[in-house]
């Protein structure tokens, strides 16, 4: 009987510690945290829209020129007047006709945004949720055209930008418009970034950013861990022209696109900018990936469209091998600077104390950065001083 009452005790005693074993999971298979985002915090930081505010009304240089840009846009209008919205749009094929209406529509949803950001005029945030709201009711297709994974992304990011701004900064947003619109996105959007995804490499690097920052995008507003991983995975790892990797070169910061033309190459380092950008504001650092290549890319760029000719070239192997013949840097474009610089400029030089002098010397050319209807654009605004 003893005995019998020793073996209990020693199999109670014992309980606590069975009980950790059986409840922790197998060796391999511990879950690893997930990502808490931050909102806002897709493009604009809190902190960020804050100091959008403060240029606007405190008429701060050299931010407030690049304010008058945005001010006196038409697409920025809180009486913009709508194209749309259509049931189909596309960039190419029957449904090409749309292009440039649909690019309108969704610009000016995303600087309304951006205009209420910075007047607290709650016309403009109407005007940016009667937008997404209108296509959200009507659209139900982007076709499966050569062009729809550049559609998705180019169009898609200002469309979660712009939900973003509202959910997170305007007391009266309509929540049952934002989840119309957020449906839309899911719907309509993803699928075909999923698509591209799923597809083996077949483009020019440029596109793979540019699906990538919707992606990204809609995977903070989502609160979705997975689909945020998935897109900073593509950032470093993909088999895609489309990677920092493959996109820059790590010796001479020679861009895959440099032997296609100067505006290709700007599109590209942008849109992986912006990626750089939308991870910073979630704490995660993809600009130093590779001992900062980005950097190296936009110097090589911005001083190749100066005037030097000194840049080094090579014929560049890419990932699908459609475009490898190009034997020479393209003059294409040449001194045609589109505003991607004042994002990059600030992060690395402003952020991080680095050196950019050919950088430096396009702001310079360039400043105050204005619209562009394929990039965050207005950076003198939007990216000065930001991010500190």
């Amino acid at each position: 009987m003893m005995n019998l009452r020793i073996g209990i005790w020693r199999a109670l005693a014992c309980l606590p510690m069975l009980l950790c074993f059986f409840l922790l999971p197998a060796s391999g298979q511990q879950s690893k945290k997930k990502k808490v985002f931050v909102h806002p915090g897709i493009l604009h930081s809190q902190a960020s829209l804050q100091r959008i505010y403060d240029v606007a009304q405190q008429k701060t240089q050299p931010g407030y020129g690049s304010y008058e840009l945005l001010r006196d846009h038409p697409l920025s209008s809180a009486n913009y007047k709508m194209n749309g919205p259509y049931t189909i749009i596309s960039r190419d094929g029957e449904y090409k006709w749309t292009k440039s209406k649909m690019e309108a529509d969704f610009s000016a949803a995303y600087l309304n945004a951006l205009m209420w950001v910075a007047t607290k005029d709650a016309a403009h945030a109407r005007m940016s949720m009667a937008i997404m709201k209108a296509y959200a009711d009507s659209l139900t297709l982007i076709p499966n055209t050569n062009d729809a994974p550049l559609l998705a992304g180019l169009e898609g990011v200002k469309i979660v930008n712009a939900l973003e701004i509202l959910r997170y900064t305007w007391k009266d947003v309509p929540l049952d418009e934002v989840e119309q619109v957020s449906r839309m996105v899911t719907n309509v959007f993803l699928p075909v970034c999923e698509r591209f995804y799923d597809t083996i490499a077949y483009t020019n690097g440029n596109w793979g950013p540019i699906v990538t920052k919707l992606y990204i995008s809609a995977a903070i507003w989502f609160d979705d861990d997975k689909m945020y991983k998935k897109a900073v995975d593509f950032y470093y790892h993909a088999k895609d022209n489309g990677t920092i990797r493959n996109y820059v070169s790590g010796t001479t910061g020679q861009i895959q696109e440099s032997g296609r033309d100067q505006g290709h190459s700007q599109l590209g380092l942008g849109a992986l900018a912006t990626v750089c950008e939308i991870a910073w504001n979630q704490h995660d650092d993809l600009y130093s990936a590779l001992n900062n290549r980005l950097l190296k890319g936009f110097e090589y760029v911005a001083k190749y469209n100066l005037g030097h000719d000194d840049v080094p070239f090579v014929t560049w192997k890419d990932v699908t091998g459609k475009y490898s013949d190009w034997d020479k840097i393209s003059a294409i474009g040449r001194g045609k600077f589109i505003p991607v610089y004042e994002m990059v400029y600030n992060h690395f030089v402003r952020i991080k104390g680095l050196s950019m002098p050919y950088t430096k010397q396009v702001i310079e050319k360039i400043r105050p950065e204005g619209y562009d209807r394929d990039q965050p654009a207005f950076g003198t605004l939007l990216f000065y001083g930001a991010g500190k």
